[in-house]
């Protein structure tokens, strides 16, 4: 539990004004149906109220997408946290967890300090006082849970690493840009039925006829066409292919 003497100004119910601070370190965990930023505003929420903080609808403070490596000063969120703390007056911040406000042990351990040079205090919803300097045990416990959440997070990169080395593999693709015949499979799909050896200007004349042009509704340009062309090489019978433009 956080220690019972609260530093920061009052409110007029005789809790204490404080600032919640929420982090997400991928855009796959951004958006209203993601559970990490739910999950996040829950637990300050519920220890706020056992701990007799108040946070107002204007002191809720997200950096989505930010990665927990990144030094405070740099993200928006806590800017605009910081922004706020030095002008209300307010000198609690609270975080689900340590590895919220930051998973890199540097990034932590500077941010931490430099808050402790403002007189603010980061408390976890769990109870645990970050920039509390009085107990080195608690110190030394805070820095291996963050070398922990740091060592958790380069397996995590390398482990995704390694499943988009795999895909690659087995696949000749794994990210950027989806190719045209990705987006439109039928388009690919009569484009190598029209594949019996005649050139990629006149595969995409046909395809034209039969309707598949450009979103501008211009004829394919060869150099789209033997893209297409090349999605299901795999599969292309044998002795059937395109030739050069004529």
């Amino acid at each position: 539990m956080a220690d019972k003497e609260k530093t920061g100004k009052a409110a007029k119910n005789g809790h204490t004004k404080a600032v919640a601070y929420l982090r997400t370190s991928s855009a796959t965990n951004v958006g209203a149906d993601k559970d990490s930023e739910k999950r996040q505003r829950v637990a300050i929420a519920v220890f706020a109220k056992r701990a007799k903080y108040e946070i107002t609808a204007e002191d809720w403070f997200y950096d989505p997408a930010v990665s927990g490596a990144d030094p405070i000063e740099t993200r928006p969120g806590f800017a605009a946290l910081l922004s706020r703390i030095e002008g209300n007056g307010v000198r609690v911040v609270i975080v689900e967890d340590a590895s919220r406000f930051a998973r890199d042990l540097v990034a932590q351990e500077l941010g931490i300090l430099s808050l402790i040079a403002l007189g603010v205090r980061v408390l976890t919803a769990s109870g645990e006082d970050l920039t509390d300097t009085s107990d080195p045990m608690k110190i030394a416990m805070r820095q291996i849970a963050g070398a922990f959440a740091q060592l958790e997070k380069a397996r995590l990169v390398a482990k995704l690493r390694g499943a988009r080395e795999r895909k690659r593999a087995a696949q000749g693709k794994c990210e950027g840009r989806k190719s045209l015949a990705e987006r439109s499979p039928e388009l690919a799909a009569a484009a190598r039925a029209l594949n019996d050896g005649r050139s990629l200007r006149k595969i995409a004349d046909a395809l034209a006829e039969q309707g598949f042009v450009t979103p501008s509704g211009k004829v394919y340009a060869p150099s789209a066409v033997k893209g297409m062309l090349a999605s299901g090489s795999k599969s292309r019978p044998k002795g059937r292919g395109f030739r050069a433009e004529n």
